[in-house]
């Protein structure tokens, strides 16, 4: 098992912990919920949105003060791809700051031991050297087609940085991943990130025999992906160990990146799409390339276990069977 050195700390999470998790229905929260649920965890809280405005700092605190979780994970906010951040800037600013601020006043004012916090790629400058490291935040302007998130997110690793500094311990532990993909992702072809967003492109285009599928830019950005199973694995090796002298934030890739445009090869062919893809060269490829240097993770142990053509068969066969069956279905019902 991959959580050792268990030694007593106040911080470190045992298996009788209460630990909630905001967002336990997207992408990285539904991700952990299972690996928990897997490894035996019963005193998990989580709240469906109509039942917790994040949003509220009033709710969000009476629900601390009345739960008084352990350890948070705060995987909640709002994201998306290109598209959505052009078109709604100001929504991904306000919310995530919104959110962030009301979790992390909760928890310090109810003294959770421990709490996970998501950064987000984005934040690294556009033109950085690869791969990026953690010194590499602010030394240079992100991508302007994400900024509004990537200033939320900044503001929200300063945040855990400086509750930390202030209060001399190492509880809010701050972690940037970079492009997540798996079971529950945003498959919106519009409104998601790149790899949901192929999947459904070329699964719809198969169904319905397009000749061809349109993609923004040029192909030629490079990303890095990790799948969230990957991802709920680092924060279970975060929250089992004690983390006291770990430099934070912390990055947390795979360890490569490949062009949207080998990408984009590779889930056509799983689809089964034969027809051709079009490149829209009016249309932006945000930065160049984003590939994490995750060294200070790997140091204390932690590694990827999901190569990128395994995750990408799984998520597939998921959303087949998730989403993409209601697609087949309404296809037959239209005949």
């Amino acid at each position: 098992m991959f959580y050792i050195n268990q030694m007593a700390c106040s911080n470190i999470m045992n298996k009788n912990s209460s630990i909630y998790i905001a967002g336990h229905g997207g992408l990285i929260g539904s991700a952990l919920l299972r690996k928990l649920s897997t490894e035996g965890f019963e005193n998990i809280l989580v709240r469906a949105r109509s039942e917790l405005d994040l949003l509220n700092y009033h709710c969000v605190m009476d629900f601390f003060c009345k739960n008084k979780p352990e350890y948070v994970v705060l995987a909640a906010g709002k994201v998306g791809g290109i598209e959505s951040n052009q078109n709604y800037p100001a929504d991904f600013i306000v919310e995530n700051i919104q959110i962030q601020l009301n979790i992390l006043s909760a928890a310090r004012e109810n003294n959770v031991r421990k709490l996970i916090f998501f950064g987000s790629s984005c934040m690294y400058p556009r033109d950085c050297k690869q791969p990026m490291s953690e010194n590499d935040l602010l030394t240079g302007k992100p991508e302007g087609t994400s900024l509004p998130y990537a200033i939320a997110k900044l503001a929200g690793i300063h945040t855990c940085l400086a509750y930390n500094k202030q209060d001399g311990n190492q509880r809010f532990v701050p972690v940037i991943p970079n492009s997540v993909y798996g079971p529950n992702d945003n498959f919106d072809a519009r409104a998601g990130h790149v790899l949901s967003a192929l999947i459904s492109k070329f699964h719809k285009a198969k169904l319905e025999e397009h000749p061809k599928v349109v993609l923004w830019g040029t192909g030629s950005a490079r990303r890095e992906f990790v799948h969230a199973d990957d991802v709920a694995d680092a924060c279970m090796h975060l929250l089992f160990n004690d983390i006291s002298s770990l430099e934070l934030p912390v990055n947390l890739g795979s360890g490569y990146d490949v062009s949207i445009k080998d990408l984009a090869l590779r889930i056509a062919k799983l689809s089964g799409f034969n027809g051709d893809i079009h490149w829209d060269l009016a249309k932006p490829d945000g930065s160049p390339q984003k590939l994490l240097n995750s060294a200070r993770i790997n140091a204390i142990g932690w590694f990827p276990k999901v190569s990128l053509d395994d995750g990408l068969l799984s998520t597939y066969e998921w959303y087949v069977r998730e989403i993409g069956r209601s697609l087949t279905e309404n296809e037959g019902e239209s005949t």
